[in-house]
């Protein structure tokens, strides 16, 4: 059965261009540069190893490849934010929308308004198993994805990893959802954004624990969070995958 999940969070947006890990293993990169594609962390694995979800079936479900097949999901705060599609909470199941990166036919897309609250969080998102639960993709680098926002969207958002040390359901945080990630700024043409795992950082001044790094072996899914108080968005995402297969 179809179904979708909700998980609630709370993380403040703090743009970037460039992606940096721990003082202690710095590392920068551009994520939509061909030279990130190109990186042994960002080349593409093979079609049938690497794709988590690219949507043609037209389901909520991600591509049942290597163990995966989880769903993906909306969330919302309480605080007066507003998302299309419904979130599950309230009784609603995510849906692809028709018109996909580089010609593919579906995409996944949410669209809103967030509220004035505090806090303030919107996004989609996926698990990588059902029933939700940790996922080992140690033998992969990164992930790789296609994004953009509609006309007059707020272009800000936060791809958010959540692993054993950031996701509830790990038991090890006290200050949880400060998720390793990246700080994206998507256009209205579709761009490829290539992120490895060395590149993901937490956000400063909250959350518990702080490692030193994700841990890939524990992943649970991705999110693409927006935050920008009294924003319109309109954010679409597809052939999301994992890079650099060992």
């Amino acid at each position: 059965m179809q179904r979708s999940t909700i998980q609630a969070l709370g993380a403040l947006f703090v743009p970037a261009l460039l992606l940096t890990v721990s003082a202690s293993c710095v590392k920068k990169v551009d994520p939509t540069s061909a030279a990130t594609r190109d990186s042994a962390e960002g080349k593409a694995c093979p079609a049938t190893e690497g794709i988590i979800s690219d949507g043609e079936a037209n389901s909520n479900q991600v591509n049942p490849l290597k163990g995966r097949g989880g769903y993906w999901y909306v969330f919302a705060d309480k605080q007066g934010s507003e998302v299309t599609p419904m979130p599950g909470d309230q009784g609603g199941t995510f849906s692809m929308a028709e018109g996909g990166a580089k010609g593919s036919k579906y995409a996944a897309r949410m669209q809103g308004t967030v509220g004035g609250g505090e806090p303030v969080y919107v996004g989609m998102g996926l698990n990588f198993v059902d029933p939700k639960g940790q996922y080992d993709a140690g033998k992969y680098k990164g992930v790789s994805f296609w994004a953009k926002k509609g006309a007059g969207s707020v272009g800000n958002v936060r791809l958010k990893v959540p692993d054993a040390a950031t996701e509830p359901d790990g038991k090890l945080c006290s200050d949880c959802y400060n998720d390793f990630g990246a700080d994206l700024t998507l256009t209205e043409e579709w761009q490829q954004f290539t992120i490895p795992f060395a590149a993901m950082k937490q956000m400063k001044g909250w959350g518990s624990p702080h490692p030193a790094a994700i841990d890939a072996t524990k992943l649970y899914g991705l999110q693409f969070q927006v935050n920008e108080k009294g924003s319109k968005f309109d954010i679409w995402v597809d052939e999301i995958e994992f890079t650099g297969c060992e």
